[in-house]
């Protein structure tokens, strides 16, 4: 199980973003470093809300919202973390590590309950 974190930008977030960037960046890397923060950054469709991280817990994400300069200083307007239930597990690392076989890296997959994925070959 992984948390996805949603942020939705305050209407006036641009001038305060640019003033917080490096030390929202520095907490997202330092989260990040601790294996804690999986993926992030902004979405592209505003529909979707600003910005998005997938954590391995509800708690790291909580505790990096809680101390995001980006929250404390009112670049964002809201956030939610969101349980995610990840079907494929390392899709990347395995595609990109295949045998040479044909279908070997899609044969490899599970998803993260570890049965088989159903394959039509």
């Amino acid at each position: 199980m992984k948390y996805v974190m949603f942020y939705e930008s305050a209407d006036d977030y641009l001038p305060k973003a640019r003033r917080y960037g490096a030390d929202h960046r520095a907490r997202l890397e330092q989260t990040h470093a601790r294996g804690l923060l999986l993926a992030a950054g902004p979405l592209l469709d505003p529909q979707d809300g600003s910005a998005m991280g997938v954590f391995t817990s509800r708690q790291a994400a909580e505790d990096f919202v809680s101390g995001d300069p980006f929250v404390l200083h009112g670049v964002v307007r809201s956030w939610r973390v969101r349980p995610w239930d990840e079907f494929l597990t390392g899709l990347t690392a395995r595609a990109s590590a295949g045998s040479g076989e044909p279908g070997a890296a899609a044969s490899s997959l599970r998803p993260a309950s570890g049965e088989p994925v159903a394959r039509a070959d």
